[in-house]
């Protein structure tokens, strides 16, 4: 493992605790320790969501470890008797995955104060989803002065060179991929017409990000005008001063709910427990709902405002209604070939 300041101040706590303790195991005496992920989530995590938990918890000792799914999945799986995380955050896909092989505990539903209020498609038993992410498309007004409307306007002849993507490793990604199949007869159980349209996009590709964070630095730094992107991370983007808007396709935006589990084995399940029921709160929600963070929530109790109630849906039902909701399970099946296939013959 590479020793980061984290790394070392998380160890050091530890061998205190059981130094004090005796009797405690490793896996007893480590603080809870939760897998966010990277750029604007663990922000707004370290932000909002640590606070809120800690103040309600007797200022209980955890640690966010921003990683991607496939890394969050590894580790479990590398340590099922020990798991060095105790609470994962995950997209569509890698949720279904790690149900799947069995990395997850199930949801102590009876037990919870705020899973009646969700709405229905973030009742998931086996992790809620505190939040949605939004796809649409995003692109500088600066230099782009006729909003796109379209997810094939990315193909115009204007946008040669200038058009970014990311790879089919992120469910931003692969989700672009599934859409642009649908608009050419696809679906999500074939996206050959997606890869023949991504093939025909070359011409206009600046760059293939490696994922979400990436391709947000290259709209800082000039290197693309116009992509398909996530709505609250443009949001901070904005608050950071970068020239950047974002715009729901007439097509649909894309939305996807992102889960929270506990770890099977975990040796801090209550605790865990005790952070989701945080980020299922209202008052967690609606001040992630809030700038910079524009994280849409799932909460009924919330009402939806500002910048997300302007430009993507005034409440909750409007969102189920209006959004585009794809089937993961579907794409799971295909998801690895995919990835290869792209990998090798996407290239600039």
């Amino acid at each position: 493992m590479l020793l980061t300041r984290r790394n070392l101040m998380q160890t050091a706590l530890t061998l205190g605790a059981m130094h004090a303790f005796p009797g405690l195991t490793w896996a007893q005496a480590r603080p809870l320790v939760f897998a966010t992920f990277t750029g604007s989530w663990e922000e707004a995590h370290k932000a909002v969501l640590v606070p809120a938990f800690r103040k309600a918890n007797g200022n209980a000792d955890m640690v966010l470890d921003p990683m991607l799914s496939v890394d969050q999945i590894s580790k479990v799986k590398a340590a099922p008797g020990n798991p060095p995380i105790d609470v994962m955050l995950h997209d569509p896909g890698p949720a279904l995955q790690a149900v799947a092989q069995g990395l997850v505990e199930p949801y102590p539903v009876e037990k919870s104060a705020h899973f009646k209020d969700l709405i229905p498609v973030a009742q998931d038993a086996n992790g809620p989803a505190p939040f949605f992410q939004t796809v649409g498309l995003t692109y500088n007004p600066d230099t782009v002065k006729t909003p796109p409307t379209s997810w094939a306007d990315l193909w115009r002849p204007e946008f040669k060179g200038k058009v970014g993507i990311t790879n089919l490793n992120s469910t931003l990604g692969t989700g672009f991929l599934v859409e642009i199949a649908k608009m050419h007869g696809g679906s999500e159980a074939n996206v050959e017409p997606g890869f023949a349209a991504i093939d025909k996009l070359k011409p206009n590709l600046a760059a293939v990000a490696a994922n979400p964070g990436q391709l947000a630095t290259l709209f800082q730094q000039g290197q693309i005008d116009i992509s398909p992107g996530n709505f609250n991370a443009i949001q901070i983007l904005k608050a950071r001063g970068v020239p950047v808007e974002f715009v729901a396709p007439k097509e649909g935006a894309i939305a996807f709910k992102t889960t929270i589990h506990i770890v099977k084995n975990s040796p801090n399940r209550e605790l865990a427990f005790k952070l989701i029921e945080a980020a299922l709160s209202p008052e967690v929600q609606a001040t992630l709902m809030d700038s910079p963070y524009l994280i849409v929530p799932t909460n009924s109790k919330v009402r939806m405002g500002g910048e997300i109630a302007k430009v993507l849906a005034k409440d909750q039902a409007e969102l189920q209604r209006k959004f585009v909701f794809q089937d993961w399970a579907k794409i799971n099946e295909q998801r690895a070939e995919w990835i290869q296939r792209f990998n090798r013959d996407i290239k600039i």
